[in-house]
Parts: structure tokens; sequence; C-alpha cells
């Protein structure tokens, strides 16, 4: 099915911080956005207008942070088979989220890690940039320090090499490095911190060296010391960034590296686990704690990028990407700012502003079409009316990319 050259936007979002622009039409030509204009009488009576006047239009939202072979289940023995699953099993479950995002209008991803490398696999085997298939960003298997958080993500570095030379000696062909520098978030104690897993000159010549190979480089890092030096690494996204302090968000505008806070990644434990328990409570104060700290970094000007960590306990694919844009609203950051966060902002950081995250004269026709108008627009921005992929409209591309048995 071929886009109409001219479609009637009641609402658009754009993808920049910019106002809200009603009633306007979107000329098409290509497979990209042509011109934006305002809506005239004459337009509306072309025949070949797409009326989406009830609908708000933004650009194709973007999920920074996941792991496509796991899901959000809460039920342990299944979890545990995710995580031993051979590539054969897990290759369904990576096209069911992947088939998931699109229908919810995520059309990029970029997936932290999994220990069997098997989403790595899978993006070589099927996923190719233009065939209507979503833009996956893939790590292969993080790196983690020997004895330390990590191993159901990733690895440790190889015995007598360093971080670097590791990661030199590493799967090619991965679209970025995870690095893995601190532990996860106690829920028990509330703002307990740990080290730092590899040193700051480790990190350091490890993010040199992917530099110099055009790999950018995220670091998993929670508390103060972790996130110092991993900012410090001249690394290009933090992920998570609980308890990391004021300072240090400093430092993250300064130097202009994205955080990825997945915030509801502690709404969601909140909600999962027994209700009245310490763990359920520790979750929501970890919660609130950063929500405070998202508050202070649009303060500090932080580019902050939306990423949910879908795969981890009730964190479910393309679903928590609202869940996390909503998290943000609650922080304090208007509408088009949080649009703005899943939408363009996460396109920088996985490279692809050419092909996605903005609804502008040159961009691509990679967009969402919610009906409803933007006051209302979170209520049913999970079940869209429209989802198109450089012009191509979701889900008449699925099949093109079915893994065979």
């Amino acid at each position: 099915m071929q886009l109409s050259p001219y479609i009637l936007a009641g609402w658009l979002l754009d993808g920049s911080s910019g106002p809200i622009r009603k009633k306007v039409i979107l000329e098409m030509k290509n497979g990209r956005v042509a011109r934006i204009r305002s809506a005239t009488y004459k337009d509306l009576a072309r025949s070949d207008l797409l009326d989406l006047s009830g609908c708000t239009l933004l650009p194709g939202m973007v999920d920074c942070h996941v792991h496509l072979s796991m899901s959000g289940s809460s039920d342990p023995s299944l979890r545990l088979r995710q995580l031993r699953s051979s590539y054969r099993e897990a290759k369904q479950m990576i096209r069911n989220h992947l088939v998931s995002s699109l229908r919810h209008g995520v059309i990029g991803l970029r997936d932290g890690g999994d220990c069997g490398a098997h989403t790595l696999r899978y993006a070589r085997e099927f996923l190719h940039k233009d065939d209507g298939t979503p833009e996956v960003k893939v790590a292969g298997k993080a790196w983690n320090a020997p004895g330390r958080y990590g191993r159901l993500v990733g690895r440790t570095p190889y015995g007598n090499c360093s971080l670097a030379q590791s990661i030199a000696r590493g799967p090619k062909r991965v679209h970025h490095v995870k690095i893995v520098n601190s532990g996860l978030n106690s829920l028990v104690d509330f703002g307990k911190e740990t080290s730092p897993q590899f040193s700051l000159e480790d990190l350091k010549k490890a993010v040199f060296y992917c530099h110099t190979k055009g790999l950018k480089v995220m670091i998993h890092a929670n508390g103060r010391n972790p996130v110092r030096d991993a900012i410090e690494s001249g690394c290009d996204s933090i992920e998570h960034g609980f308890f990391m302090g004021k300072e240090n968000l400093r430092k993250l505008a300064e130097k202009q590296i994205t955080w990825v806070p997945t915030a509801f990644t502690m709404q969601a434990y909140a909600r999962t686990l027994p209700k009245g328990g310490r763990e359920s409570e520790v979750a929501r104060r970890n919660l609130d704690h950063q929500l405070n700290q998202i508050r202070q970094a649009r303060d500090f000007g932080v580019r902050v990028a939306v990423g949910t960590d879908a795969g981890s306990l009730g964190v479910h694919h393309a679903e928590a990407v609202v869940e996390e844009i909503r998290l943000l609203l609650v922080a304090g950051l208007g509408l088009g700012e949080a649009v703005q966060s899943a939408t363009s902002t996460g396109a920088a950081l996985l490279g692809l502003e050419e092909r996605a995250g903005r609804l502008m004269p040159g961009s691509p026709a990679t967009f969402l079409a919610v009906g409803a108008a933007p006051k209302n627009l979170l209520d049913v921005l999970g079940s869209p009316e429209r989802v198109y992929a450089k012009a191509i409209p979701i889900p008449s591309s699925f099949s093109a990319w079915r893994p065979s048995n």
C-alpha cells in the first residue's frame, strides 16, 4: 500500500521539544516528508488526502535499552528457561518482541546483551536495513568483571587480557559495546551502592578502542563512583544511573553524555513483588529517588533518552515505553520533551538520525498516528491507529523477516 502524498494531522509532535502544531498537512514524496504546512480548505477536498484529523502524529519511538531474548514474565521457572534457551528457542521470542514493538509504534531498539548472544545472531540472519524491519542495534554479550554482576547478560574478559583487549578479540559486527560497571540496585537496603567493576584506566582504554572502531559504548552504572568513572571514561551513555548524585548529573550535562534512566524498572518491581513486603517498598523508594534525579537532570540540561530494560521482571516489551514516558511527565518534563526523549534523542544515540526520530522536512516517513488529542495521548499511545516504518505500513512487513525453523 503506497502512502498518500498528503496527510492531514490533527496535531503534530515532531520529535523536538518545540510546540505542538495543530491542523497541518504533511506532504510526502519518495517515502519522505517533503513539506509541513498549515491545512487549507482546498486540502480537505483532495481525493488523495489521508485524513488523520482526529489523530496526533509523532515519530516512531525508540527504546534505548532492551533485552529481546527475555520477556517481562514474573514466572521464575519461565525466566530461568529463557536464560538457558538455545538459539532455536530464543529466535521466536525475539521475533515476537520485535513484532509487538512495531505494532506499538516502537521502531528503534538497542539491545543490552544476552549471555548466548542470540539477539546478535538473529540480527545478522534476519534484520536488514531496507526491508521494513525495525532498526535494531545489538551488543551481543555485555562485559562484566569476574565474580561480579553481569553474567546473565554477558561474560568476563578473556584470561590474561584487559577489557580493551577482550573487546578487540570479541565478536565482530556488533553495533555497540555494553560494559557493566556496578551491581544491581538493592531491594533490601535503600540507596546501597556497589564499587566499580573496572578501574578507570581500564574503562578509558576500552572506550578509546571502541571509538577508534566506530563503536559506541553503553555502561551499566549505579551509584556515585561507578557512574563517575563511566563518565570520565568518555562513554556514550549511562544506563540506569540510580543514586549517581548531583555532581554526576552536572558532569553528564557538561560532557553531553546521554542518560538512560530506566525508571520504570522500579515501578515494575513495586507492582510485581508481594505487596507490603520490604522489597516492594524499597523499589518504590528507588523509583521516587530516580524521579527526583530526572527532575534535576532537566534543570541541568542532561540529555535523557527513553530506555525500559524490557525483559526485566514485570517490564514488558513495547508496553513499557509508554510507562517510561509517563514517568518522565511525573518527573516534570513537558509532553514535547518526553516525546523527544522517546524519539529523536533515542534515535541520535542509536545513530539513526537520518532514518528515524523526527517528523520534519527531509525526514523518512516513519511515524505513528494515535487516535487522541495530545492531552489524552498517553491513554492510547500503546495502541496507535496507524504505524509506518519508512513509508511501509505495519504489519505488512512482518512476513519479510519471519525466522525459519
